[in-house]
């Protein structure tokens, strides 16, 4: 039947196009045809529900009242769109009339007539234009057919309709979000908040069961003002929208508890919006800031005994936000005011805490989070008058003297002092980030992204040393978050030594990167292979880290895109004593010494004869190892494989070690081909007749050696198996 009344609209909408392809209508008659067609179809429903025949079979009304509103809405894209027969106002007007008709006939005929009003009825104001009539006639048209919506699925309890309605409503705020200029923005917010509020009284009386759902439509509102707020400048105005529409969500909330979620989320979201309005630096945010603060840290402390989100509310809406300020604007206030702030912010934590001291034992929210953030803020107000090491045995003095309430407090909240450090050293650490990264493509200055050397003796390397301390020397304190916080406290205080040891030469120029870059590079690699050596007996992870991040700068680094060979940079004017040499040589000789560590051999081995390498290059161009291979330096690199290959094919098979003896055989095989395929055609004469002689004469000898003493005479199968 459906297909039968869709076939009655196609062939409507043929016999129109006949009819302009043969010139017998002009646009008036053939909008006037289409409204009598559409009118027709309408009356036809109508009597279908009367004639006796008909009357038993709903479906007949249903299709007809649909293919009739779908007529209706085509007729009026006619009208309006396509030959401008009436104006925007008397077009709008008739959205409105046919929209309540489609409304009407819904609930006289049932869900699919409904599906097609609702339909034709958001579609309409993208046929006869959106702005046609005004943003605010569509923002009404908008209002008023939502709630018509929402209405019909209320009487006839279709939670179906009500969602599909209000993701559509959600839909246009979003497109109109895009499309409209500023000036007209405003209308929309208010649009915003009164679609939240009127979605979610509705969404239980539309039986909407599911408890994520009811809160849904506050969530979605909440998220679309904040993604209308920039669009706003972060003005009065849109605080006053998000502010507006947080307030309803606590009030729903506490009016009906399944709406929590949707508290917690304008607490967690209006961090967001704090943070993007401090970027800009946009004079309004930091006014609002109390008022948030206020509002969530009121309502969720007023609250948090009825439920555990409530104390989430009020120590997100709080903490959050005034953290998120600290790290986007930290000159917003002066040291001692982020003083003041951050105090205020520990008392209110602490009054929410003493409020549950009850509850102790119980991993209580509003104790366990207070008290928590009670050490944060204490922390962070410390960091902002004194040293920064003192900020993390602050909070953790506050949790020493709340397990008093709650002994296993300390325990709970072991990662808070990892938090307060990780919040006092982000800004630091995103420069050595932004060091790191830059220096990761190759650049040749990342000192200059680096932070200053103060910030990184005070913000990482103390606070991360004072962490570590304490967790060594109270072994039981931080429970089992020990595994994440010690490494976490290790890797910031590497960065904050990493930014003092670029101190000394401070390789800010090209030319000071050409005298001093590869010095310096390998000085910091060499630290961390002898830090590797030290702890190897002692810890077995850190030294692995250690030892992973040496190689893997020997590989990135010194032989792929900053190679001294490539890239101009001074290694030392002597023979041997020079940074190439010692450097490399320094890496194998630890490599040797590190008992235990898998392919120990073959990596010391791969090392040492990259020092040589590094060795006869210096020989040959002196400092500043750029230039073309000569043929004497090229006949080098051919001796010191040679020798090289022969000293480990003696060492692996004299203590029958495989990888070195594999190694050996390689490097032989490779030596071979490059004498070969390079070496020998550059010479001519006796010299090329000698150096095969006396290539010959070593892989005579060396096979020899190989088949003496790696499968010697006793492997040999037993006489009395030889066969006969």
């Amino acid at each position: 039947m459906w297909i039968g009344g869709l076939a009655l609209v196609v062939g409507g909408i043929f016999l129109v196009r006949l009819s302009i392809e043969a010139g017998w209508l002009t646009p008036a008659i053939r909008t006037v045809l289409a409204a009598l067609f559409a009118l027709a179809l309408l009356i036809g429903s109508e009597a279908a529900r009367r004639i006796p025949a008909t009357r038993d079979d709903p479906r007949i009304g249903q299709v007809l009242a649909g293919a009739g509103i779908a007529s209706a809405y085509a007729t009026l894209y006619l009208a309006a769109a396509l030959y401008h027969l009436i104006g925007p106002a008397l077009g709008f007007a008739i959205m409105l009339g046919v929209t309540a008709l489609g409304l009407f006939l819904a609930l006289r005929h049932g869900p699919p007539t409904a599906v097609m009003a609702l339909v034709g009825g958001f579609a309409a104001p993208l046929v006869a234009g959106y702005d046609a009539a005004g943003i605010g006639a569509l923002l009404v048209y908008l209002g008023l057919f939502v709630a018509a919506l929402l209405a019909l699925a209320i009487v006839r309890g279709w939670a179906w309709l009500a969602l599909l309605a209000l993701v559509a409503a959600f839909g246009w705020v979003g497109l109109l979000i895009v499309l409209v200029p500023a000036p007209s923005l405003g209308g929309i917010g208010a649009f915003l908040i009164a679609l939240g509020i009127g979605g979610t009284l509705a969404a239980p009386r539309a039986a909407i069961a599911r408890p994520w759902l009811r809160a849904a439509p506050l969530l979605v509102a909440l998220v679309q003002m904040l993604a209308l707020a920039p669009m706003l400048d972060f003005s009065a105005l849109a605080w006053s929208f998000y502010l507006t529409l947080s307030a309803a969500a606590l009030f729903l909330a506490w009016r009906d508890a399944t709406l929590l979620p949707a508290a917690i989320g304008a607490a967690i979201l209006v961090t967001l919006l704090v943070a993007l309005g401090l970027l800009p630096g946009d004079t309004t945010t930091p006014a609002a800031l109390p008022v948030a603060l206020l509002l969530f840290g009121a309502a969720g402390g007023a609250a948090s005994r009825r439920a555990p989100g409530w104390a989430v509310v009020a120590l997100t809406g709080t903490a959050a936000p005034l953290l998120a300020a600290r790290i986007v604007a930290p000159d917003l206030l002066s040291p001692a005011l982020w003083a003041l702030a951050s105090l205020a912010l520990a008392l209110a934590a602490a009054a929410l805490a003493w409020r549950h001291r009850d509850r102790a034992e119980t991993g209580d929210m509003g104790l366990v989070g207070g008290v928590a953030v009670a050490a944060l803020g204490t922390g962070l107000a410390v960091a902002a008058l004194l040293p920064a090491v003192l900020a993390p045995l602050a909070a953790l003095g506050i949790l020493l003297a709340a397990s008093r309430f709650d002994r296993a407090i300390p325990e709970r909240l072991a990662l808070l002092p990892a938090l307060v450090l990780l919040s006092l050293a982000l800004p630091p650490l995103s420069a050595v980030a932004e060091a790191l990264t830059v220096s990761l493509v190759w650049e040749e200055l990342p000192y200059l992204q680096l932070p200053p050397a103060g910030d990184a003796a005070r913000l990482l390397l103390l606070p991360a040393l004072a962490l570590i301390g304490a967790g060594l020397w109270q072994r039981p304190l931080f429970g089992s978050s020990r595994r994440l916080i010690l490494p976490a406290a290790t890797g910031i205080a590497i960065a904050g030594l990493y930014v003092l040891l670029k101190q000394p030469l401070a390789i800010a120029t090209p030319e000071a990167f050409r005298a001093h870059g590869f010095l310096e590079r390998a000085a910091l690699t060499d630290l961390a292979l002898l830090a590797a050596w030290a702890a190897w007996h002692r810890h077995r992870p850190l030294t692995t880290a250690l030892l992973a991040l040496a190689l893997g700068r020997i590989l990135w680094f010194d032989l792929l895109g900053l190679n001294p060979a490539l890239v101009p940079q001074a290694v030392g004017p002597l023979p041997i004593l020079n940074a190439a040499t010692l450097h490399l040589t320094l890496a194998a000789a630890i490599l040797w010494r590190l008992t235990g560590l898998p392919r120990r051999s073959l990596i010391a081995a791969l090392l040492t004869l990259i020092a040589a390498l590094a060795t006869i290059r210096q020989v040959a161009h002196g400092s500043i190892l750029t230039g073309p291979v000569s043929l004497a330096e090229n006949g080098g690199y051919s001796a010191a494989m040679l020798a090289l290959s022969i000293l480990w094919l003696w060492r692996g098979i004299a203590r029958a070690g495989a990888d070195l003896r594999r190694f050996g055989l390689t490097l032989l095989t490779l030596t071979t081909l490059k004498v070969f395929l390079i070496d020998a055609s550059a010479l001519e004469g006796v010299l090329r007749i000698l150096s095969f002689m006396a290539l010959g004469a070593a892989l005579i000898g060396i096979g020899w050696a190989y088949r003496r003493f790696v499968t010697p005479a006793g492997n040999a199968p037993p006489a009395d198996r030889a066969p006969a």
